[in-house]
């Protein structure tokens, strides 16, 4: 056998694995709540890892630990970033959102939840929320796609053209399929998966290296800023890297989970699950990239491949350092990194498709079995022009991310928080807030002003276009009122 062959296996029984997931779901996909939200019915173990492994994309496996490698701990910001931010989503948003998209006519997409909530008869917010959705979403999608072919290319050694589509079509094929359950209950796979990838990992490398001592010390040697947080960075550059936790409050992947959960009362526990699985992945990145230094500065004949790409160095250390059966399931966790959040954004886009815009706008009166089968021809499109992003090989996974991340983050994240909080919020504010908040990200990202992170200047900007636009427009309708009062109220009660 070759040394790829146990690899290849692995690959491919994990791959049929999460298709066969996919037809079970197609079985208990009726209509299109089934197919976009899986009929509100997650539990919270499932609620949690589908969360975090939709919000942990290829980036934990090989942005983060890449950044690690080159940097040092002083990457290691944008980690504890996350961790507040994803908290703060899972405390002030997750339980709130839940209910209050019940209420506001059992919205099923972020779009029609601002439609419902803020009495938008023009539709403007659907409209522009849809296309929010769809510009980011389709940037989004193209950095799993490319983090796909990086793995196909380095591990088959394939040309990264084919290495793209053969990393792109199983997600494609199980999102087709089964829709958000098949999605959601892959995801509970993935995570496990994951998880288990990166505990593992940095232990082995560790023992590798010789014990704790010698591995510190391997790196001291190779980089002796390597342990200074604040080295290299100024206080815009820590700034700009924990503000990535403000991204987390406009996800539409991962605040679909919270909207699909079987009920309110199951947000506490999912949250304390989710955020146990997240403070050890994010650990075991950065002890990846980390140690990563240690072992290959001690094997300098084999770094060649992380010195032209450091985002590869979880790969290379699986293939390196592990039985090939073993690294076939370490490396079909990157896999399940990839999978899991591009079937998520998948199908985040064609329901904006399918709900927002096919059947608001084109077919009312589609029934259940149409909407479904469009949603599933949404999914193809969206794959389409993701794929045709991704097709440059010299994209690089975090840049894309970084982008996409931000834009939702400004765009959505302020809307989507004074929505749950505040009940004096119009539909102005809310289109105030989403135009200034995307404008802002895309102007700032092309002038790169002061070097710091185009979600900081969105959210707050977009904030006080909300503040000022709703207090301008005489305030918030009775109706908006009420309905916000009885699911706070709900939520009180169940919370």
């Amino acid at each position: 056998m070759s040394v790829s062959t146990p690899t290849l296996i692995t690959f491919v029984i994990y791959i049929a694995a999460m298709v066969l997931i996919g037809f079970a779901a197609w079985r208990s996909t009726n209509n299109l709540s089934d197919y976009i939200l899986g009929g509100r019915s997650l539990g919270s173990f499932v609620t949690a890892l589908s969360a975090g492994a939709s919000d942990m994309s290829s980036w934990l496996l090989m942005g983060l630990p890449g950044a690690l490698f080159v940097s040092g701990l002083s990457e290691s910001w944008i980690a504890i970033g996350l961790v507040m931010g994803a908290w703060l989503n899972w405390l002030l948003v997750a339980g709130r959102l839940r209910v209050h998209t019940e209420h506001c006519g059992n919205a099923l997409t972020l779009p029609d939840y601002f439609t419902h909530r803020f009495e938008d008869d023009s539709r403007l917010l659907r409209i522009l929320s849809g296309v929010v959705i769809l510009v980011f979403f389709t940037i989004y999608c193209a950095s799993g796609i490319v983090a796909g072919a990086r793995l196909f290319e380095s591990t088959f050694g394939l040309s990264y053209g084919t290495a793209m589509w053969a990393g792109a079509a199983a997600t494609i094929a199980y999102t087709f399929v089964g829709g958000f359950l098949a999605v959601s209950w892959t995801d509970t796979v993935q995570a496990s998966l994951m998880i288990f990838a990166l505990v593992l990992t940095p232990v082995v490398v560790m023992f590798a290296c010789g014990g704790l001592d010698p591995t510190l010390a391997a790196i001291e040697a190779k980089n002796a800023v390597g342990f200074d947080l604040f080295h290299g960075q100024s206080v815009v550059g820590i700034v700009s890297l924990m503000a990535w936790g403000l991204g987390y409050f406009g996800q539409p992947h991962i605040l679909a989970r919270f909207m699909a959960a079987d009920s309110v009362s199951s947000i506490p526990n999912a949250r304390r699950i989710s955020m146990i699985w997240m403070v050890a992945c994010l650990a075991g990145a950065v002890a990846v990239g980390f140690f990563g230094i240690a072992w290959f500065s001690t094997h300098p004949e084999l770094a060649g491949a992380v010195t032209e790409n450091p985002e590869r160095v979880f790969i290379e250390l699986a293939r390196l350092l592990f039985n090939p059966w073993v690294a076939g399931v370490l490396l079909s966790a990157i896999l399940a990194a990839v999978m899991s959040t591009l079937s998520c954004q998948l199908l985040v886009c064609s329901s904006a498709l399918t709900e927002d815009f096919y059947k608001a706008f084109l077919r009312k009166n589609a029934g259940q079995k149409e909407l479904v089968w469009v949603g599933r021809a949404m999914v193809m499109v969206v794959a389409l022009v993701s794929i045709g992003i991704a097709s440059n090989p010299g994209n690089r996974v975090l840049g894309l991310v970084s982008y996409a991340w931000a834009g939702f983050g400004a765009a959505f994240g302020p809307p989507v928080l004074f929505s749950v909080l505040w009940k004096g919020m119009t539909r102005n504010g809310a289109l105030a807030g989403m135009l200034v908040g995307a404008i802002t990200v895309v102007v700032w990202k092309q002038a790169g002003w002061f070097g710091l992170y185009e979600i900081i200047p969105g959210f707050v900007l977009s904030s006080l276009a909300i503040v000022v636009f709703s207090k301008l427009g005489g305030g918030a309708s009775v109706g908006m009122q009420t309905r916000y009062e009885k699911a706070a109220l709900e939520y009180a009660k169940h919370g």
